[in-house]
């Protein structure tokens, strides 16, 4: 077990201020790593995921960031350099979705989507990556999404951020691999969240979905714990550029 212990590690997970993110950042915690929690809308004392990574003994530290703002964004990657100058683990969770469909989505919807869920993300990697590679060490995990491999319906922004997330994650892999830097991705299936509210409360939509998960139900946010601990771990050491799937078996249908 100690090859997935996370002790004396600090993470930086964004978008965990609920569901997936939460889950992700309270198993981190539980695995021995220090949490640095960064959302547009995490309190900055007091949150259920500060209480939940505190009450294991983990240290916690939140930051709120726009990520669909440039400005807000290097503003909170200068203060993160200033306050938390090693990163060990970084968790890019952050996204959001617009449904609406092709012929009727807008400039603004497509516009938040891929500055959210792509170019926050490349930023990001790229500015605290560059002290991961100076160490010679470093784990990076994307959340992809279905939407990495299907074009999904109604959600012609969130398709693409996430196509270009799966290549991202190969790229960065490529050249960091060889520098001791691990750049993998989880791609959730349908879980049980925000972003899936409105397919959930669509009959029909949901049972079509139901139908074809060979698990036979919605994923949970605590699905998601066992395979960040591992992706963030000595335990995979000699996995790079992976997309794990965690989706009830969906893409083996």
């Amino acid at each position: 077990m100690e090859l997935f212990q996370l002790t004396g590690k600090t993470a930086v997970v964004t978008g965990c201020n609920r569901g997936i993110g939460k889950a992700m950042a309270v198993a981190l915690a539980s695995a021995g790593a220090d949490i640095v929690g960064v959302s547009a809308t995490l309190e900055l004392s007091g949150s259920e995921v500060e209480k939940e990574v505190t009450a294991l003994g983990r240290s916690f530290k939140a930051y709120q960031c726009n990520f669909s703002d440039r400005t807000a964004l290097y503003s909170f990657i200068t203060k993160l350099e200033q306050e938390v100058p090693v990163v060990h683990i970084l968790v890019n969770n952050a996204g959001t979705i617009r449904r609406q469909p092709a012929a009727l989505h807008p400039d603004e919807y497509w516009d938040e989507v891929i500055n959210i869920n792509l170019n926050a993300q490349f930023i990001l990697t790229r500015e605290i990556g560059k002290g991961m590679i100076a160490r010679g060490k470093g784990k990076i995990i994307f959340t992809a999404s279905l939407l990495t491999f299907q074009g999904g319906i109604n959600v012609p922004g969130y398709a693409a951020s996430k196509g270009a997330v799966g290549s991202l994650v190969k790229a960065f892999s490529n050249e960091w691999a060889s520098k001791g830097v691990n750049v993998n991705a989880i791609a959730p299936g349908y879980i049980a969240t925000d972003n899936t509210a409105a397919l959930r409360a669509d009959p029909e939509r949901s049972s079509a979905i139901l139908d074809r998960i060979p698990a036979g139900r919605w994923g949970e946010p605590e699905d998601f714990a066992g395979p960040v601990v591992f992706l963030a771990s000595n335990a995979a050491d000699y996995v790079h550029g992976t997309i794990l799937t965690v989706d009830g078996g969906w893409m083996g249908r």
